[in-house]
């Protein structure tokens, strides 16, 4: 006992060093760079290091204690397993640090193994029970994990131990997008509700198909997949179950009968809800097997499988292949008229071993699934359909194998159909003098949504339809009563004409004719797309916009890069007209109230999923435009009228807040987070950059000291923390433009500003610093004078004088904002483009919308290497938080990230976390159509001759 008072002594003096370390090193580093002491700094900071070590080293001694009692009580029960010993570890799973918490679950995992203990652990488990649980939501997923096995081993000791709601606050966790808590929930649930069999079930362990014992656990899977409602992860909850009940999830046989054959005599039949959702469980297991990488967000990316993996997989496939080769048919027959179960039916050819289909003489079943899916492009205009469809009938035109004939004359024969149809409709539709019905533009829509589904995957060039979808895009210009779902579709039919012509010219030896006719048809689209910018519809402008964007990115200068010099004919540059009504439309459609359009038909607000869905549009939209602005497509000052979005978010945090806000707050750091990350888009390379950067900091100087504190000079200006946001972008500037800008911030600043040293005027400091910080030699002193007479520079004897400027790209290094005479007197600052809007538009709040698929990767070869950026992520909680006022944009762990936790879950987890205010962590369940896990927006080089793959995995 002596022993634990010395260190509990030592303890508290190590928190009480670290604390006056900390607090003195702050100090020290919140002085002005003329009286900052770098050695005393050092000495702080190494100190610092110090006091964490000895902290360290007590967690260690708590670890060390907990896994020798652990051991004790295993090897000595009847000495150590007891309640005097137990409370120890009991309390210590309270730990803040998790390492002591893990080592407390791995020493209770080895008392509860032995089930002839159990009854020592009665006591223990009933007060503790509940911290066990709460502890698979912990922070550190390494104890979450250990958690979750450490409840399945008091699962099979004692079934009765758990209530319903403790198993339930497990079983969601198999959706969780960390794979070790999911596979470790996955076990827990197998073990609660698979791994026990009936009696009369070993009669019929022989049986197969539907009165096979493993019917009823399938019913079971279903069951449990309907009622934890988050129908759209079934991928994540069959990986979750992947490692512990692989016979039952490959059972395919089972699922099949169970879908065709009729209910046995007393069996319940399957209603149609439960019946998609097992054709859904069905295709993500199938998927598993012939694919062997968990989904999206579980793994890191595709490992190298064994040899015995990679049978495996071979034999999985071939079972997959001969069983579906015959009973897909049937399937699709039966549910022909169901869309949702007609697509995920569809995408089951995909993991086919096509060759059986002749080895096995299976061609019969090859001409019923032909048949069958011809009838769905018939039936159906659904997009989702016709592009599974589409799919299918590319991953069966594989030239490698036998089959490819039969399925291309199929193929070639459906397109035929569908071009003539959508040329003799068309013909009386645009008929002039005559007002077309609703019935004759249904059946113009509804073949055109067929032909641009199938466009998207293959090639029909030899179609012509670029003739076609032009004269009704011309027509729709011209007397602007073309139905908005035609234009959309439309639209896209032609861009993918455009893309195959690329892709061909690409590919081929192509002739001087053939590079003049695309470039002719890509610049006469691109005027249209242009015109349906101003069009009345927001859909279609949507539309046109990322079209356009994804036009204007391809044919770059980017599309000579890879010893392509032949495409240089095809280089497209946008005009100044075409990239001011882009910048206006991302003004005008995507920074603005999102209440303004969150209103449903019957007047009755959206839910909050729709919100989410539509901030995912705008933010590609977003991120489309600021691609162009990355990769120089269009001007790069463009980008200062996007950062000016920060002020107008800047300015309603002061609205909700007032002037004397916290800036610790959620909210401001939320805002300087998205600030550092915009900062990363601008790339390494500061030339090019340079005019955008400095018309952002002089923007933000100005609106810094835009409002005068109403109390007199000796308060700060209204927004002076907005200058904590600016210093962000500090380190773009080169160091000659941070002198300018320096003196530009100084004829803001009054004497009595740069003798403050308040809190309140920290962020003026800390700008300052910014921009003095790197200068070296040619660094300012920051105590001289306010005005420019006073400001100084360090002398430059130790450089050689050349008595000469700098001149790069023909642009003065001293003259982008003032000439040299003007340099240590008035700024000249440039001024802001002048921008043509489509809308007479008034101030407005911020906003995103729908998004067109980014589809084609770029290629890596360029003379400017961006760095990777996420413009949708980084840029997205500018948007969410205009629309959500008064939305934290932090979460506690500072981490600017919407946490994507299913609305069903979310009350679950929240009751949880109630009382654990140190070890608790938010679950990342997996995306979803509601609400979608952001994507890294990266922008990648173009690669003409890979276009169509990516075209076809974009459906």
């Amino acid at each position: 006992m002596k022993l634990m008072t010395a260190l509990v002594n030592v303890a508290l003096n190590l928190s009480i060093n670290m604390d006056n370390t900390q607090r003195q090193y702050e100090a020290e580093r919140n002085k002005m760079i003329g009286k900052r002491a770098n050695e005393r700094l050092e000495l702080l900071l190494q100190k610092r290091k110090e006091v964490n070590f000895c902290i360290e080293f007590l967690t260690e001694i708590r670890a060390i204690c907990i896994e020798e009692i652990g051991i004790w009580m295993k090897m000595y029960s009847d000495a150590f397993l007891n309640d005097s010993y137990l409370k120890y570890v009991g309390w210590t799973m309270h730990d803040k640090q998790g390492e002591v918490r893990l080592k407390c679950l791995t020493a209770l995992q080895g008392l509860y193994y032995n089930k002839e203990q159990n009854s020592k652990l009665e006591l223990f488990t009933s007060r503790f029970k509940d911290r066990i649980v709460s502890m698979t939501l912990d922070k550190e997923y390494d104890v979450a994990v250990q958690a979750i096995k450490l409840l399945t081993l008091v699962l099979q000791s004692s079934e009765e131990v758990l209530t319903a709601e403790d198993c339930e606050n497990v079983y969601h966790l198999v959706y969780s997008a960390h794979r070790p808590v999911a596979v470790a929930a996955g076990e827990f649930l197998y073990k609660k509700l698979f791994s026990r069999r009936d009696p009369e079930d070993d009669g019929m362990m022989k049986r197969r198909g539907r009165q096979s014992p493993n019917a009823n656990l399938v019913k079971t899977l279903v069951f449990f997949f309907l009622e934890s409602e988050l129908h759209e992860h079934a991928a994540y909850l069959v990986d979750s179950m992947w490692d512990c009940a692989t016979e039952l999830l490959k059972d395919w046989e089972c699922m099949n009968s169970l879908l065709l054959e009729e209910p046995l005599s007393g069996e319940e039949a399957l209603t149609d809800r439960q019946e998609s959702a097992l054709i859904e469980i069905m295709l993500c297991t199938i998927r598993q097997a012939a694919e062997c990488h968990p989904p999206v967000g579980r793994g890191t990316g595709k490992r190298v499988l064994t040899a015995k993996e990679k049978k495996t997989q071979l034999d999985d496939r071939t079972k997959i292949t001969e069983l579906f080769a015959v009973a897909l048919p049937q399937l699709l027959a039966k549910y022909s008229i169901d869309a949702e179960k007609v697509t995920n039916l569809l995408q089951l050819p995909q993991y086919f071993d096509l060759e059986i289909y002749t080895t096995g003489r299976l061609e019969k079943h090859l001409d019923a699934l032909l048949r069958q899916i011809r009838n769905i492009v018939e039936k159906h205009t659904d997009t989702d359909v016709l592009e599974a469809c589409s799919k299918t009938y590319h991953a069966l035109c594989n030239e490698e194998f036998t089959i490819f004939n039969r399925v291309d004359i199929s193929r070639s024969q459906l397109i035929d159909e569908l071009a003539d149809k959508f040329n003799r409709l068309l013909e009386d539709f645009l008929q002039e003098g005559e007002e077309p019905d609703e019935d004759d533009a249904y059946q113009v829509l509804s073949t055109l949504k067929r032909i641009t589904a199938f466009h998207n995957a293959h090639d029909l060039s030899k179609w012509d339809l670029f003739a076609c979808n032009y004269k009704l895009l011309k027509t729709g210009i011209e007397n602007g009563d073309m139905p908005e779902q035609i234009v959309i579709h439309a639209l896209q039919c032609t861009h993918y004409v455009i893309l195959w012509q690329l892709a061909k010219i690409t590919e081929s030896s192509s002739t001087k004719e053939d590079l003049l006719r695309l470039k002719k048809q890509m610049r006469v689209f691109c005027q249209i797309c242009q015109h349906y910018l101003t069009n009345v519809n927001t859909t279609v402008k949507e539309q046109a916009f990322t079209i356009l964007c994804d036009i204007l990115m391809i044919f770059s200068h980017q599309i000579m890069s890879g010893g392509r010099d032949m495409l240089e004919p095809l280089v497209y540059t946008p005009d100044s007209s075409l990239q001011s009504e882009l910048l206006s439309f991302i003004l005008d459609h995507v920074f603005i109230e999102q209440d303004d359009d969150n209103n449903s038909a019957d007047g009755q607000q959206e839910d909050e999923a729709s919100k989410i869905e539509a901030l995912h549009k705008r933010r590609n939209l977003l991120a489309a435009f600021c691609k162009l602005i990355v990769y120089t497509v269009v001007e790069m000052n463009t980008a200062a009228d996007i950062f000016k979005q920060y002020m107008k978010l800047f300015n309603e945090m002061i609205q909700e807040n007032g002037y004397n806000f916290d800036r610790s707050s959620s909210t401001f750091s939320g805002i300087k987070e998205l600030a550092r990350r915009f900062a990363l888009t601008f790339g390494l390379d500061q030339l090019k950059t340079r005019e955008a950067i400095a018309m952002l900091h002089k923007d933000g100087i100005e609106f810094a000291f835009k409002e005068p504190n109403p109390q007199g000079e000796s308060h700060p200006p209204l927004n002076l923390a907005f200058l904590d946001i600016l210093s962000e972008f500090s380190s773009k500037l080169l160091r000659q433009d941070k002198r300018t800008v320096y003196v530009y911030l100084e004829k803001f600043m009054t004497f009595q500003m740069s003798l403050r040293r308040e809190d309140v005027w920290l962020p003026l400091m800390s700008y300052r610093n910014s921009l003095l910080a790197g200068g070296d030699d040619d660094t300012m002193s920051v105590i001289s004078g306010i005005s420019s007479r006073g400001s100084t520079v360090r002398s430059k004897k130790s450089k050689p004088s050349t008595g000469k400027r700098k001149v790069v790209e023909g642009i003065s290094s001293d003259s982008m904002w003032l000439s040299r005479e003007q340099t240590l007197h008035t700024p000249v600052m440039m001024q802001t483009p002048q921008l043509t809007s489509t809308i007479m538009r008034e101030p407005k709040r911020l906003r995103p919308e729908d998004s067109f698929m980014n589809v084609y990767p770029m290629q890596t070869e360029h003379h400017q290497t961006p760095l990777d950026y996420n413009i949708g992520s980084d840029l997205d909680f500018i948007l969410y938080f205009s629309s959500r006022r008064g939305t934290s944009l932090m979460e506690d762990d500072e981490e600017p990230i919407v946490e994507d936790v299913m609305m069903s879950s979310e009350g679950r987890i929240e009751d949880l976390n109630e009382g654990m205010d140190f070890d608790t962590m938010d679950i990342d369940l997996p995306p979803s159509k509601n609400r979608r896990e952001r994507t890294e927006l990266k922008p990648d080089f173009f690669d003409p001759a890979s276009i169509m793959d990516e075209s076809v995995r974009s459906i």
